[in-house]
């Protein structure tokens, strides 16, 4: 298995085999969690303006998204785990833009298959991985606005890397003690970002809250989507 290490956009477009895209505050803490509180599909897109349409033909549709960390005007949720599980999306649809994370997603599309990845689930990816016996992976780090690189996935890029030779998994303490101090994780401790609720911390550096992986298909309907696959065992 050859792994390769990339970063943002242009690392996405040229990744091969399979491809972990990685976005941990919060993208990608966001979509697993929406599943596992019971949404119907969570599509992730690009665009605002695609975004937008999408609720003209789903009008049940939660939208969630960010520029800047910050909620889009005319948007339900901002790219936060509690944000999303409060207002609730069980049996609802999740429309999902973001800065960097989505951005990788909807990008890679050169690799044969395409995964979200952060702490939550780090293990069951690599479990998931190590179950396909690929060739090739690429892990895509996709930064802070996916235009210069942050700690937190450059943590997780490690800890894939670790776990895929074969390592020792990373815990939740040490995620947080790594993480704590941040650049992007100074605004979860801020009073005055209330776009950033400290909870957000809390959820995004659970490591392996979550015994599934998502992967980006086609649906019925011709959308891209976020596809649940459990992975069941211990860590890897």
């Amino acid at each position: 298995m050859q792994i390769e290490v990339v970063d943002h956009v242009a690392g996405a477009s040229r990744a091969r085999g399979i491809a972990l895209v990685i976005d941990v505050f919060r993208a990608f803490t966001v979509a697993p969690h929406a599943v596992a509180a019971g949404a119907s599909r969570v599509m992730p897109v690009g665009a605002i303006e695609d975004a937008l349409a999408l609720r003209d033909v789903m009008p049940d549709a939660v939208l969630v998204g960010e520029r800047h960390a910050r909620r889009l005007p005319g948007f339900d949720a901002g790219n936060s785990p509690t944000e999303i599980l409060a207002i609730g999306v069980a049996g609802r649809p999740v429309v999902h833009t973001t800065h960097a994370g989505t951005q990788g997603l909807v990008n890679a599309t050169g690799a044969d298959e395409v995964l979200t990845a952060s702490l939550v689930n780090v293990s069951a990816l690599a479990r998931y991985v190590k179950s396909r016996n690929p060739r090739h992976v690429t892990i895509v780090r996709m930064g802070h606005e996916a235009r210069e690189r942050c700690a937190e996935d450059d943590l997780c890029a490690e800890a894939l890397v670790t776990l895929l030779n074969g390592g020792k998994a990373l815990t939740t303490a040490e995620a947080r003690a790594r993480l704590r101090d941040a650049p992007a994780a100074v605004k979860f401790f801020d009073p005055e970002a209330d776009w950033a609720p400290l909870t957000d911390f809390d959820y995004c550096t659970e490591v392996d809250r979550f015994d599934f992986v998502l992967r980006l298909r086609t649906g019925a309907d011709g959308r891209r989507e976020l596809e649940r696959i459990d992975v069941p065992g211990t860590k890897a």
